[in-house]
């Protein structure tokens, strides 16, 4: 007899829903290994780091934080932010404090219409709609450098510089990364996001890396869209789509507006990557922390189970994160919703719904 995989997983619920919609990922992939004959389970470990620690302590999370997580097999987060902590603090402090120092360079956000969601799209009644954006998470928009200063000139006169790194390592890595996702799909076809027609430096690198790169895939159709004409398509022609890898501030972005389109900010799932597996990849939900709806049984875990599906896949088990994404379909189809896509459901009735489709 096979002994099991037992996965040993860092759960960081956070903020505001982050716990409700974690606790809940957590029950579906309980209930997912208990019914897997033994093949594998999971082992957790939660981690008390967010806003109320920093309350407490002035810091996010602990000191050798990093240190603590880097040895476990995967990280379970929430959400980050509260009203009382600044965002750049909390979302530094936490999120891409784990993000950089991991190097979990590929953020994978697929966009999913589900059945029984209605989508403000009217092209989505008639049309299979479903495509990938591939983010650059390690630099870019978000790189963290520049600084403010000049203060001493007394009120309104201080001065921010906020500067976009962009490497050939990092733009090349990221676009290999969704050509390769590219030839896994029906369409193969990858669409850049640029905007070099106003950024003459980092995006005119961007373009360069992704011509030279493109002739190495020459069965993978490309384009390369501004990213304003990139937002119009994603209303306008989105049946056009399959992947869409851009830079950190363009994806994140545009990512939440396919979110949107599919529905709402809590169906969507994302997973950021160290593909090399030198560290553990961090999977979440896009949502925020929902300072308005926490702690009222109302916030949406399907895009927190849809994270698990990820992680499942990362972890080679395809069968369970499909068995997993059914599961999610025959919820949604079911008219088994959150308020916010329009629903009456509790977080604990469409936990319930996953669970008991799991086992249908």
């Amino acid at each position: 007899m096979t002994a099991p995989r037992t996965f040993r997983i860092a759960a960081i619920p956070a903020d505001g829903v982050g716990k409700e919609v974690v606790a809940a990922g957590r029950a579906v992939l309980d209930a997912l290994a208990a019914d897997s004959d033994g093949a594998f389970a999971f082992e957790w470990q939660e981690f008390p780091w967010g806003c109320e620690y920093y309350e407490r302590t002035g810091t996010m999370m602990d000191d050798d934080g990093l240190d603590q997580l880097k040895h476990f097999d995967a990280i379970y987060f929430g959400a980050v932010g509260w009203p009382n902590i600044p965002d750049h603090i909390s979302l530094w402090g936490l999120r891409l404090k784990i993000c950089q120092n991991f190097d979990q360079w590929a953020n994978v956000r697929p966009v999913h219409f589900l059945p029984g969601v209605r989508s403000p799209l009217r092209k989505a009644d008639d049309t299979e709609l479903d495509w990938v954006v591939v983010r650059e998470n390690s630099e870019g928009e978000y790189a963290g450098l520049g600084g403010r200063n000049l203060s001493a000139r007394g009120q309104g006169g201080e001065v921010a510089v906020q500067s976009a790194l962009f490497t050939e390592v990092g733009c090349e890595r990221i676009m290999r990364f969704a050509f390769d996702l590219a030839r896994t799909r029906t369409r193969r076809k990858v669409s850049s996001v640029t905007k070099s027609n106003a950024q003459q430096y980092g995006m005119v690198l961007w373009d360069d890396v992704f011509k030279r790169v493109a002739l190495d895939y020459p069965d993978v159709e490309t384009e390369s869209v501004l990213v304003d004409a990139m937002s119009a398509k994603f209303v306008l022609k989105p049946e056009d789509l399959s992947v869409v890898v851009a830079s950190n501030l363009n994806a994140d972005i545009l990512s939440d507006l396919g979110s949107a389109l599919a529905g709402s900010l809590g169906l969507a799932a994302s997973a950021n990557l160290n593909p090399e597996r030198r560290f553990p990849s961090m999977f979440e939900p896009v949502h925020g922390s929902a300072p308005d709806i926490a702690g009222q049984g109302l916030a949406n875990p399907i895009g927190a189970v849809g994270s698990a599906a990820l992680m499942l896949d990362h972890f080679g088990l395809p069968d369970q994160a499909a068995r997993l994404e059914k599961a999610i379909e025959a919820t949604t189809a079911a008219g088994i919703l959150t308020r916010d896509v329009g629903g009456t459901a509790s977080t604990e009735d469409v936990t319930k719904a996953l669970i008991d489709a799991l086992n249908s």
